[in-house]
């Protein structure tokens, strides 16, 4: 587990121009970001079959799947089992249909999610190609964006632990996604960072 050094150097060069982030970096500490082990294909895969479960039961999902496919879960893999094999460990008709159409888009370049690849693209072309998949949305994709790419400039203002996060350590009322929008300027090009800090505020900071 290693943890990402330049999260951890933008979050200091914010909290020498903005008060609060130095507040709540005195009270959180740093981010802590961390570089992902898995693939792009299986953060993707993984978030799909998160949605609406708990961890738990996603995360056993994840590793009967995981099982079928010998051990890594691939775009071939996916596309080698069948519907019913996919449904016997444990994935929702909706989710078998989602999670086929991101492994034949990877499959045909559709869509890319290779590292060296991504590195060459801005976020909103990531998202733009992501959002393209059955059921991924922007959200996903810009979890996508901050946890697994580390990308640095990320705000994600449709989460709402972002937005309530945010009223909570600064001391307003809860702003709705268009404001959360224009008050997340004061932060760039660094917002993954405050957008964290607005996570730590609730508890719900991702980390190792």
């Amino acid at each position: 587990m290693t943890l990402s050094e330049p999260h951890r150097v933008a979050a200091a060069e914010l909290a020498a121009r903005e008060p609060t982030i130095a507040r709540l970096a005195e009270r959180y500490g740093l981010p802590t970001f961390v570089h992902p082990t898995g693939t792009d294909f299986a953060f993707v895969a993984g978030a799909i079959t998160h949605q609406q479960l708990s961890n738990r039961s996603a995360d056993a999902i994840l590793g009967r799947l995981r099982d079928a496919l010998g051990g890594e879960i691939t775009a071939c893999g996916v596309l080698s089992l069948s519907d019913d094999e996919l449904r016997r460990v444990g994935m929702s008709a909706a989710k078998v249909r989602s999670l086929r159409d991101l492994a034949v888009k990877v499959d045909d370049g559709t869509v890319v999610l290779d590292g060296a690849a991504l590195a060459t693209r801005d976020d909103a072309a990531v998202v733009a190609e992501l959002t393209t998949v059955r059921g991924v949305g922007r959200w996903t994709a810009e979890m996508f964006l901050m946890l697994q790419l580390l990308r640095l400039d990320v705000w994600p203002t449709g989460d709402l632990s972002v937005r309530k996060g945010y009223a909570a350590g600064w001391g307003v009322p809860v702003p709705s996604a268009r404001e959360l929008d224009g008050l997340g300027e004061v932060f760039r090009p660094h917002r993954t960072v405050a957008a964290w800090y607005c996570w730590a505020v609730l508890g719900q900071a991702p980390g190792p």
